[in-house]
This record gives C-alpha cells, sequence and structure tokens, in this order.
C-alpha cells in the first residue's frame, strides 16, 4: 500500500481516537455522558462542561500534540530516537522559572492560582526560554549537532540542581512545585487552548516547511549538503521549533514525561514514512497519549486524582521498555 495512503488513514484514525477521548475525558467526573444532555437545562453543569471539562480535555490533547511535535523534529534533527523535547534544557529552566516565581511569591500554595493567568505560566515559559537560550550560547548555535546536545546536557544538569538547591533554602515551595513537577492539566482554561492551538499551528507549519531536510538528514549530514539542503537555516528553524513547541506545553502543563519521546516510536511502529507525515502522525499521537493519560489519572482512583505525568512516565516508559524487549528478542533470534 502507498505510504501516503497509509499514513493519511492512520492520520483520520488518530483525529477520531482524539474526538473521542476530548468527549470523553469532558464527560470524566461530570456524571458521565449525561452530563451533555443537561448543559442545555442546567447552568451548574453547562459551567462545569463548558468552562472547565471542555478546555481541560482540548488543552491536554494541545499540549500532547506539541511534545509530540517537538519530540518528532527532535529525533529527526539530531538523529537520534533517543532525543526528547526536554533535550536543550527547557525542563529544568522552567522548573527554575517557577521555582523563583513561587519563591519571591513566599511559596503559599495559593499561588497556584496564578496557572489561571500569567503568573506559573509565564515563569515557567520565561525559564524555559533561558534555558534553550543559555544551551545555544554554551553551543556557539546550533551548527554544531553534538556540541549542541553535550551543552542541553549541562545546562540541564546544572539548572537541575539550581531548583535543588532553591527548594533545599526554602522548603515552603516545595509542596506548591509539586504539581509543576509531576505534570498537571487542573488548571488549563480556554485561553490556554488559544495560546496553545497558535503555538502549535505556528510549529507544525515551521516543521512541515523542512521536513524534507529532515528526510535528506536521516541518509546523513554529508548527504544532505551534497543534495543542496539549507541546513544552516533548517537547524536555526528546527531547533526554534522544538524550544517554543516544549516552553509552550510545560508553562501549561507541567513536566509531562515520555510523550514527547514515545510518540515518535509509537508512530515508527505503525508505519514507515517520510518526516512530512511523521511530524503529523507524531503529533496526533502525543495529544491522543497526554488526553489518553489524562483520563485515566481522573478515573482510576476517582475522586482522589493522580499527576498526569505519573501515568505518562509508566505508560511511556513501559512501552518504551517492551520496545527494547522485542527488538532485543528478535535481534537474538536473527
Amino acid at each position: 500500500m502507498n505510504q501516503a495512503v497509509l499514513a493519511t488513514r492512520w492520520a483520520l484514525f488518530l483525529m477520531a481516537i482524539g474526538v473521542s477521548l476530548i468527549l470523553l475525558g469532558t464527560a470524566a467526573g461530570s456524571q458521565g455522558w449525561n452530563a451533555w444532555w443537561q448543559v442545555q437545562s442546567d447552568p451548574v453543569f453547562r459551567q462545569i462542561v463548558l468552562d472547565i471539562r471542555l478546555p481541560r480535555s482540548l488543552g491536554a490533547w494541545l499540549g500532547g500534540a506539541l511534545l509530540g511535535l517537538a519530540g518528532a523534529v527532535a529525533q529527526g534533527l539530531f538523529r537520534n530516537p533517543l532525543a526528547d523535547p526536554y533535550l536543550l534544557g527547557s525542563a529544568t529552566g522552567a522548573s527554575v522559572g517557577v521555582a523563583t516565581y513561587l519563591s519571591l511569591l513566599g511559596g503559599s500554595t495559593w499561588t497556584l492560582s496564578a496557572w489561571l493567568g500569567l503568573g506559573l505560566t509565564g515563569a515557567a515559559f520565561t525559564g524555559a526560554v533561558l534555558a534553550v537560550g543559555l544551551t545555544l550560547l554554551l553551543a556557539r548555535g546550533v551548527q554544531q549537532t553534538l556540541r549542541l546536545l553535550l551543552a542541553g546536557v549541562v545546562v540541564g544538569v546544572v539548572l537541575g540542581a539550581v531548583t535543588s538547591l532553591m527548594t533545599l533554602l526554602q522548603p515552603q515551595v516545595l509542596q506548591a512545585m509539586q504539581g509543576f513537577m509531576l505534570g498537571s492539566t487542573a488548571f488549563l482554561s480556554w485561553q490556554a487552548c488559544v495560546t496553545l492551538a497558535v503555538v502549535l499551528t505556528l510549529c507544525l507549519a515551521m516543521a512541515w516547511t523542512f521536513a524534507s531536510v529532515l528526510d535528506a538528514l536521516s541518509l546523513g549530514e554529508s548527504t544532505a549538503q551534497s543534495l543542496g539542503m539549507p541546513l544552516p537555516l533548517a537547524r536555526v528553524v528546527l531547533v526554534a521549533v522544538v524550544s517554543l513547541a516544549t516552553g509552550a506545553a510545560v508553562a501549561h502543563i507541567g513536566l509531562v514525561a515520555f510523550v514527547g519521546l514515545a510518540a515518535p516510536h509509537l508512530v515508527h511502529s505503525l508505519v514507515r514514512c517520510t518526516h512530512a507525515w511523521r511530524l503529523l502522525l507524531s503529533t496526533l499521537m502525543g495529544g491522543a497519549l497526554l488526553v489518553l493519560a489524562d483520563v485515566a489519572a481522573r478515573v482510576l482512583f476517582a475522586p482522589q486524582e493522580l499527576p498526569v505525568g505519573v501515568l505518562t512516565a509508566v505508560l511511556g516508559g513501559g512501552y518504551l521498555l517492551w520496545r527494547v524487549y522485542r527488538d532485543a528478542n528478535a535481534g537474538a533470534s536473527a
């Protein structure tokens, strides 16, 4: 079967799965599907479903889609299947931003309400951007892939130590940071959904433009250069895509693990296609994975809610361990 046809079918299937999970997530916790029939008649249900549940589920899909896209771009750009969206230090930078913001406000738990505005969200995004900027400064640009990887690792370790030191000196911020560190979709609003949708559209368009460069890079850097690909410009744009997508997602949903790493691997195991399709499918897969984890986090131990980052780590880590085990057995049998 033609790769484009197969990829199109998987894209439509993942879109249907995503819509179904968004509807399921919206109904979860609102007395099930009966909430949809009570929206028009009951103003309380209308507020619960339309103002709280729906933006939460839609925002979770958008955040997961950004992480899936960033993961696919990172793996293609660095030609490394272990590359993830947090590779450039954005996650630890966001943690430092949140820790600084909470320290300045005294670390009281009421500051979590700032997720509804520009408080923690703005601090996390600023920290992520500054961390990526520091990585680029240490790497002296984006042209040396290995240097960029090493710089990202160093920045991540150093900023992680800074976060630990801040929480050690001011223990009162630790409880307030817990929701961010473990990932949470509870504070997503319609404003957040609009922001995430705009960033996703922009990043997907930018990545799609240079999908052919990623295809050429998969054959080797020298081959890509011989084909006349604009590698310097492509690296700048694709690093910007990873940074912007990851920063926006982390700022709104916290440190959600494994979605950006597992989504491209799932797509690769389902269909072999060019990066143009892989970027789109990884975006859809990432959104579906995070909404699924969000729904499970709310219903598994209801009324108690689990941190969504814990479930994504369990599901994503379990899947990758299974892939490693399967590939090892396949290699041994061959």
